[in-house]
């Protein structure tokens, strides 16, 4: 196990020295997405890091036996869940990552390419500096052909400066939410032809004519000289799984070469499955680039046909008016800020769909990780992908040309997911910036026709540049809507935060407050739907926030534990796809004046019998209905209870919940008011042996039936045995009556026992195995 001290000093990987993990990783192993002319290493682990910035750490020379071997995602300080000191980070480091290439590739072109990195990069290979990047939230990238050393051992350094640069977007003023530092996403080595395939588009047309079609837009680097005549090829293949659904080729025309651009239409597809919410069919669009017989390049993309169109009628997806329901997202966690793996940032992807019911998220306020748009992808969970910013515009034009910028790169990374269905690119919640905007729609409508722009503003009168007039409005009721396409993107939460130990009428009132706000939305047809702020609670800086840096908006902690309001949203699906029963209250004889009075049930059940449990003898007290008649738009509307005054026979609370007279779900909450049971549970039996996979460990103090008991804040000790990585301390308290730490394999396979030890209810062990990678990268 690593203590919170050597946290940062792990980076997944703290097993042996960090000279000989270095070494262990400069031979080659392509990744298993590499293609015909083209290869990808992998290259998260095997980096040497130092939070300082030493003379000449950029020289393929230099000494650095006392780095400190990391992998990646990394984080360049330990995260504590609250409480964290927004300057701790900000500071300027240094990562190294020495490798070798396989002389086979001598006469290809080499980049290599960042996901993302907090805040601006200087990126050197060999002593030679290839460029800089100013931006945290955008992929960058830099070819390394003419700086390799085909001979020797290579070295690339890398210099990340984490600081709040004030002519970066979206610095400049201040921001509610947290930037951290370090390579926080993934990075890889591209090997290419010298006439590769730069980037490509897949754009789907007339989906819903039983004739669907496709463009595809290659866009081509090449730094060959091109006659007249041209002897390239484009070679496109539709797949649906493995099966060829169309194929198609185009011959490059010297035109082509020159501008670096082709189009390649597959027309008239029969029996095409369309992308829809409950069921989001994805197809694999595969190109390749010839050269007489030989394939210089191939990708492939996925990607899905469906048609995404904000009406006067409200949001359509492929013909039928759908009422948007979902919440916002930062992309923070406990312990590691952004810097989780793809697993863990998939599961929240799976929560806000699975969980909580969401139709859509909203990436705010940055793009954020492709694992997570992947996994929408997967389950059919719409997207607002949003561009850097916080309300604060800067005036010089290096600011503005970033956040241009930081939008094309946006859009550019994201235009294949089928999930996004808008591109927020004005500065959230910011005053109206005439020329700025207008440039920046123009922008973004020459690089996608396909999907339509927003900007999200908190003031009706903002002028209107883009297509749908998105709204930040934590009032009630809403503002009426005040143009055709109109859309609430944030309310409530930032408002009305809610700890989770809060009490019941606390939680209560956030219920209410979404059943308030969605019941408007959904008997106004004006509205296209909205997004509550928010998902998670989330760390922030000190202007903001309880006091203790972190902003309780969420409907969910930090954790990813759910707050009795993310019941409510749990319980607005159909009952056909789950039935539905939330109490959202902690069953207890409380301190209001009128007893146990009017706490809220979320359930989509016609029907509630209520009854208590005293002595094992179920007595009915009362039959609850949806309060209909408070809440007449809702599918689903919360039921209420009052218990008798003065009830004398105080037991268990059992609920039955029926559905056309047929009993479907029960639940019950202890009346004991004590302490029960101890869990903890992995959110994964597994994991892969890559040095950055992880999954999430909760703990819990339960009732006997086993609802959570908010009130309790013991301390738990945890030990972790086996290769992996402690995310989290180990003493930690519970926070509500849970808490969780996450797990991070190394490169070792084998059993992870994770055993917390509570001073009442004694130890419990999870095993989680961790099996070999197929290949490690370079």
């Amino acid at each position: 196990m690593i203590d919170r001290r050597k946290f940062i000093a792990a980076g997944g990987l703290c097993l042996t020295s960090a000279t000989s993990i270095a070494k262990a990783f400069t031979a080659l192993s392509p990744a298993a997405d590499s293609s015909p002319g083209r290869t990808i290493y992998p290259l998260n682990q095997g980096w040497l890091w130092s939070r300082e910035t030493p003379s000449g750490a950029h020289e393929a020379g230099f000494d650095d036996s006392a780095f400190t071997s990391v992998g990646l995602p990394h984080s360049n300080v330990f995260v504590p869940w609250h409480g964290i000191d927004q300057t701790s980070y900000q500071f300027i480091s240094t990562y190294r990552r020495h490798f070798t290439l396989p002389s086979e590739h001598k006469d290809k072109r080499v980049f290599v390419d960042f996901e993302g990195a907090a805040t601006a990069s200087r990126v050197w290979l060999n002593g030679t500096l290839l460029g800089e990047y100013f931006g945290g939230f955008t992929p960058f990238s830099f070819e390394l052909t003419k700086a390799l050393d085909w001979s020797h051992e290579n070295v690339l350094c890398v210099e990340v400066d984490s600081h709040e640069l004030s002519e970066v977007p979206p610095f400049g003023y201040e921001i509610d939410y947290l930037t951290y530092g370090g390579i926080y996403r993934e990075a890889s080595i591209r090997v290419v032809s010298r006439t590769f395939v730069e980037n490509l588009q897949v754009r789907t047309l007339n989906v819903l004519s039983g004739s669907a079609e496709v463009e595809v837009d290659a866009w081509l680097d090449s730094v060959e000289p091109h006659s007249r005549s041209s002897s390239y090829l484009l070679a496109v293949d539709l797949l649906d799984g493995s099966r060829v659904v169309a194929r198609t080729e185009q011959k490059l025309t010297a035109s082509d070469m020159q501008a670096g651009h082709a189009t390649v239409p597959l027309r008239g597809l029969p029996g095409i499955q369309l992308w829809q919410l409950d069921a989001p069919a994805l197809y694999t669009l595969r190109l390749e680039l010839r050269q007489g017989g030989e394939v210089l390049d191939e990708v492939t993309q996925r990607f899905g046909f469906r048609e995404a169109r904000f009406t006067p009628q409200g949001f359509s997806l492929n013909g039928k008016i759908i009422k948007l329901r979902g919440l916002n997202r930062h992309q923070s966690f406990p312990f590691a800020g952004p810097a989780m793996p793809a697993r863990v940032q998939r599961r929240d992807a799976a929560i806000l769909k699975q969980e909580l019911k969401c139709n859509i998220v909203r990436c705010s306020h940055y793009p954020q990780s492709h694992h997570f748009l992947d996994e929408c992808d997967k389950l059919g969970l719409l997207v607002i992908d949003e561009t850097p910013g916080w309300q604060h515009v800067g005036d010089s034009t290096l600011w503005r040309e970033r956040y241009l910028d930081n939008t094309r790169r946006m859009i550019r990374r994201d235009w294949n997911h089928p999930s996004v269905i808008l591109w927020s690119i004005r500065i959230n919640e910011s005053r109206d910036f005439h020329d700025l905007y207008v440039k920046v729609n123009a922008l973004a409508r020459s690089l996608d026709t396909t999907r339509q722009t927003t900007g999200v503003r908190y003031f009706q009168e903002s002028e209107l540049l883009e297509d749908v007039f998105s709204m930040n409005d934590f009032g009630f009721p809403l503002k009426e809507p005040n143009h055709p396409l109109y859309l609430n993107t944030e309310f409530v939460g930032a408002e009305f935060p809610v700890r989770p130990w809060d009490n019941n009428a606390i939680h209560r009132e956030q219920i209410l407050r979404y059943a308030r706000i969605y019941n408007q939305i959904a008997g106004d047809a004006r509205f296209a739907g909205g997004l509550g702020w928010c998902a998670f609670d989330y760390q922030t800086h000190v202007d903001f926030g309880a006091g203790d840096h972190i902003c309780y908006h969420g409907v969910m902690d930090t954790f990813r534990e759910p707050k009795p309001a993310a019941g409510f949203f749990r319980s607005q699906c159909s009952p056909q796809e789950e039935a539905v029963l939330e109490p959202g209250f902690h069953f207890a004889e409380n301190d209001e004046p009128g007893g146990f009075e009017k706490e809220v049930i979320c359930s989509n059940c016609d029907e509630i019998q209520c009854s208590i449990v005293s002595n094992g003898v179920a007595k009915p007290v009362v039959r609850l209905k949806p309060a209909h008649d408070e809440f007449p738009h809702l599918a689903h509307p919360p039921f209420f209870l009052t218990l008798p005054d003065g009830n004398d026979v105080w037991g268990d609370l059992q609920f039955d919940g029926y559905i056309d007279g047929k009993l479907v779900i029960s639940k019950t909450c202890s009346g004991k008011g004590i302490d029960q049971k101890f869990t903890v549970t992995a959110d994964d039996a597994e994991l892969v042996a890559d040095g950055s996979d992880a999954t999430r460990i909760s703990l819990r103090i339960t009732d006997e039936y086993g609802a959570i008991r908010p009130l309790c804040n013991d301390p738990i000790s945890i030990t972790l045995e086996g290769p992996a990585v402690l995310l989290g301390e180990s003493l930690v308290s519970l926070s509500g009556g849970v808490t969780a730490v996450w797990v991070k394999s190394t490169t070792i396979p084998g059993d992870l026992i994770l055993t917390a030890r509570h001073a009442h209810f004694g130890e419990k062990k999870v095993t989680i195995q961790s099996r070999l990678a197929p290949k490690l990268g370079i």
